[in-house]
């Protein structure tokens, strides 16, 4: 496999990640649905490149519990604060609604995290879940979900709440976790969350996630990933990591498209069922969840 060259951090964006301004009657009708019903969404939030392109497809990541995480991971654009407002009694409602109104097949959830609250949120996500479920019977979730700090039994509310997807990111590779991640987040942790997902999820898949460019070396990619398929992750994203300002990480370099796509080979190789890497893929990436909906509705 090629070695992975560093670009300055100084150096301009390279063109491969240059992106369209967003636009379209889909991207403003969800933006003027998230901002009336006061609903969050991951794309917004954390400044996604791929917006325009999701929106305007019907596609939208639902960011539940706010808009202001208790972590401060170094990477990540949402906001942060020790005590956040108090969680929304109507977002599971509200949720379901609006999805219910973008008709949608497949839906993507993630959170932030409320280390704060007694159970960390995970009733209310819970919640959340059931309550699309009931409005939505035929639409496939998937929840991105907080380490709950790895007390298993807050884990296991949401594997209740019977989502199709479990994912959970990994963001890393160890070295670099103490780094990028909030002190309270951990490299093993993840792991052992991601592990038990998969064992008392009883079938359902599991994803996970890493952001390339921190300044990992080209092994321990490879040493992060096979980390994630001893863990049993079916599903896997590789997406460039870029600076959300500049009190975050700088970006260490860029990866060129090529260097991605040799990632998703050797993913392959370990096995994992299905790798989405490239400079502009995301956790919750169009295609990744187009291929995971055919795959569960038994279409691929």
């Amino acid at each position: 496999m090629t070695e992975v060259q560093q670009t300055p951090s100084r150096t301009a964006k390279p063109p491969w990640l240059k992106v369209r301004f967003p636009t379209g009657e889909n991207y403003n009708w969800i933006r003027n649905q998230s901002q009336n019903l006061k609903l969050s969404t991951v794309c917004e939030e954390a400044q996604c490149p791929n917006i325009g392109e999701c929106w305007n497809s019907g596609t939208a990541t639902f960011m539940l519990m706010g808009d202001t995480c208790t972590r401060g991971c170094r990477f990540c654009a949402v906001n942060t604060a020790r005590i956040p407002p108090a969680l929304d009694a109507s977002e599971p409602v509200k949720l379901a609604e609006t999805i219910e109104q973008m008709n949608l097949r497949y839906v993507v959830l993630t959170t932030v995290d409320r280390d704060e609250l007694q159970d960390q949120g995970a009733s209310h996500i819970a919640r959340c879940i059931r309550s699309i479920q009931r409005r939505n019977p035929d639409l496939l979730i998937e929840i991105l979900m907080p380490d709950f700090r790895g007390e298993m039994e807050l884990v296991q509310q949401i594997i209740d709440s019977r989502p199709a997807v479990l994912a959970h990111n990994l963001e890393t590779v160890k070295r670099l976790t103490s780094r990028v991640r909030d002190p309270r987040a951990g490299y093993e942790q993840s792991l052992d969350v991601l592990a038990y997902l998969k064992k008392q999820g009883k079938g359902t898949y599991t994803k996970s996630s890493l952001m390339l460019g921190l300044g990992e070396k080209h092994e321990e990619i490879l040493q992060a990933m096979q980390d994630l398929r001893q863990a049993g992750v079916d599903f896997l994203t590789l997406g460039q990591y870029l600076q959300p300002t500049r009190k975050h990480l700088k970006v260490e370099e860029y990866l060129k498209p090529e260097i991605f796509e040799e990632f998703a080979e050797e993913g392959h190789r370990m096995g994992f069922d299905y790798v989405a890497s490239g400079p502009l893929v995301r956790s919750s990436y169009r295609a990744a969840e187009f291929y995971i909906e055919r795959k569960i509705r038994g279409e691929s």
